[in-house]
């Protein structure tokens, strides 16, 4: 085994369920977390305890029922951030308490538009400040992107993302990143 130095703060044990997928860092000091079929209260209330010390401020919002319990719908299928004040989002899916928290956090959104959010167009990954990468499908997506200043990467995701339904963040996740 491949020790990484990575702490581990905690774990999320029975009853309680938290899915990677369902938590965004907005910025260092809060972390949203979506509410839904996947993560529920009791993990939720697991992370703030865990969290809380650390000054972590753990923000729980409602997921979309979208269609069903049967379907994959995480907090990242709506929204990414791509750096500090950015992030991309599919606004009519966002609950209204977590747009109001990027607003009054000076976070410009970027929207998806409509025939995007289907090809995962929410589904982009930061590989640095406003550097990212995205399903080629989403060229409007990608337009948008570099207009608010951002360098996009497209990707075929033949193989690897329609295949698995999984977009470029549901294949990564960053366990330590570095202050620039």
């Amino acid at each position: 085994m491949v020790e990484l130095c990575i702490p581990i703060v905690g774990r999320i044990v029975p009853p309680g369920r938290v899915e990677g997928g369902d938590t965004l860092w907005v910025d260092e000091h809060t972390l949203a977390v979506g509410h839904g079929y996947r993560t529920n209260a009791a993990g939720i209330a697991q992370l703030q305890a865990m969290l809380a010390p650390r000054g972590v401020d753990v923000v729980a919002f409602d997921l979309p029922h979208w269609h069903g319990a049967g379907e994959c719908l995480h907090l990242l299928s709506l929204i990414s951030m791509l750096d500090r004040d950015l992030a991309v989002v599919y606004r009519p899916l966002m609950a209204v308490r977590l747009l109001e928290l990027l607003e009054a956090r000076g976070v410009h959104c970027v929207d998806i538009p409509d025939d995007e959010f289907v090809t995962q167009g929410c589904n982009v990954l930061a590989t640095g400040p406003r550097r990212c990468v995205l399903l080629r499908e989403n060229r409007i997506t990608a337009e948008r992107l570099e207009a608010a200043g951002c360098h996009v990467t497209l990707y075929a995701g033949d193989e690897i993302s329609h295949n698995r339904t999984g977009g470029p963040t549901c294949l990564t996740r960053p366990l330590l990143r570095e202050r620039t």
